[in-house]
């Protein structure tokens, strides 16, 4: 679809696009039949799309056979959708993190990127069995970061835990209508066990945001200032020691994660024995 038939169409209803919504139109049909070959569909499959906006993506994953579950908080486009697929398309109309998300088991979305961290989770959470994702390049870099390098963050930590990621090809912003300030990336996330395990998983997101949050601060120093980490102590009778968990010298960056996990479980450990003599 070119640029002047998005035009027409939002000026049917009446329309600009939103930049609090992050509305841009992916104007390059390689790209979308990229997106629909890489997620391997096909009937049978039920898919989970987010942002559809006026259905280009929507589209091309019908006409594989599988079926979509669109979730758009635009209601001009939620109402367009509806006239443009009929029964087609399961529609809900809100907001993808929060609302409520019928069954599916694959997720092929151009995702607007000020949702994109908050719906990456919440999938993860989920679950599927594999997601294509349209994000900004630089999200897409922080995802598949490894340690010791400079996008390598909570981020990175948390997708590596629950699923295996990588970037199947990048984006021009020229492929785009209106044009976005940044190139995207398409990403493949495919959901697996986790490489290891942890005592408790909220523990461990705790652990990560703290020492994430303050990470030109040693791992010690950074739990000892988080409100993440300190809330754990309330009423504690003594002060903590962090110097004695592991790695506790070294910076955030520095470490696996699976040595964020041993780190989280000895935090659990500090805890517990902190809570039993308080």
């Amino acid at each position: 679809m070119r640029a002047e038939e998005v035009r027409t169409i939002l000026e049917s209803l009446d329309k600009r696009p939103s930049k609090r919504l992050g509305q841009h139109f992916l104007l390059d049909e390689r790209v979308i039949s990229r997106q629909v070959e890489l997620a391997g569909l096909g009937p049978g499959d039920v898919v989970l799309e987010v942002g559809p906006g006026i259905g280009n993506l929507t589209d091309a994953i019908l006409a594989t056979g599988a079926k979509v579950v669109a979730v758009e908080a635009d209601g001009s486009f939620s109402r367009f959708l509806k006239r443009r697929f009929g029964e087609r398309v399961r529609l809900v109309n809100g907001d993808a993190v929060s609302a409520f998300l019928p069954e599916f088991q694959k997720v092929v979305s151009n995702l607007p990127y000020q949702i994109s961290s908050p719906i990456t989770f919440r999938l993860l959470e989920i679950g599927f069995e594999k997601a294509v994702l349209m994000v900004q390049r630089e999200f897409a870099e922080r995802m598949t970061a490894r340690p010791g390098t400079r996008d390598y963050g909570r981020l990175s930590v948390g997708v590596y835990y629950r699923a295996h990621c990588e970037i199947a090809m990048n984006v021009p912003r020229s492929a785009f209508w209106p044009q976005p300030k940044v190139d995207s990336s398409v990403v493949v996330l495919t959901p697996r066990r986790p490489s290891f395990s942890v005592a408790d998983e909220k523990v461990f997101y705790d652990v990560t945001k703290a020492i994430f949050s303050h990470r030109r601060k040693k791992v010690m120093n950074a739990l000892a200032v988080d409100p993440s980490s300190r809330g754990y102590f309330a009423g504690a009778a003594d002060t903590p020691g962090f110097g004695g968990l592991p790695n506790a010298s070294k910076r955030a960056e520095q470490l696996t994660p699976e040595e964020i996990g041993e780190l989280s479980d000895a935090f659990l450990d500090l805890v517990s024995s902190l809570r039993r003599t308080a």
